[in-house]
C-alpha cells in the first residue's frame, strides 16, 4: 500500500505495477528466487513471496470492479485520503486469474509454505479462490 500511496497518483495500470515490482520477470509465482523490490520514495521494500503481492492486487482489482476505486487509507495505516483506481488489460487479468487458480489448487507447492503452516495455507488458498471467482466468474 505504501508503494501506491508514494506514487501520488489516482490511477494505475496493472501492467505498470507488475513491471515496477518485478512480477513480470519471474519464471514462476510458486517460488520467488529473489525478493521483489518495490520502490517507495527514497528506499525499496522487499516482497519475498510473489503470491502475497498477487493476492493483494487481486483484492484491489475486485474492489475497483465493485466500487470503481479503492480508498487505500481504509486498508493501510495511513491517514491521507488516497483513493486509487487500477485498470487492467485482458492479458493482465488472465495472468492474475491463472496465478490465483494455481495457488487455489496447489497452495503447498508455493514457497510461502516455508513461513505459514499447512492449515493457514489451505485457508489462504480458499480465500484466493473466492476472490478469483468474484473477479472472473
Amino acid at each position: 500500500m505504501d508503494y501506491l500511496i508514494s506514487k501520488q497518483k489516482d490511477e494505475f495500470t496493472l501492467g505498470e505495477i507488475i513491471s515496477e515490482t518485478g512480477l513480470d520477470k519471474l519464471s514462476s509465482f510458486q517460488n520467488t528466487d529473489y525478493p521483489l523490490t518495490v520502490p517507495i520514495e527514497e528506499f525499496e521494500a522487499e516482497i519475498h513471496y510473489a503470491i502475497n503481492l498477487i493476492s493483494d492486487l487481486s483484492v484491489l482489482l475486485l474492489e475497483c470492479k465493485i466500487n470503481g476505486a479503492v480508498n487505500i487509507s481504509d486498508l493501510a495505516d495511513d491517514d491521507t485520503n488516497c483513493t486509487i483506481r487500477i485498470t487492467a488489460t485482458e492479458q493482465e487479468h488472465e495472468l492474475i486469474n491463472k496465478a490465483l487458480k494455481d495457488f487455489a489448487t496447489k497452495p503447498l507447492s508455493y514457497d510461502l509454505c516455508e513461513m505459514v503452516d499447512e492449515e493457514d495455507m489451505v485457508e489462504m488458498s480458499q480465500v484466493c479462490e473466492e476472490i478469483r471467482k468474484e473477479l472472473y466468474g
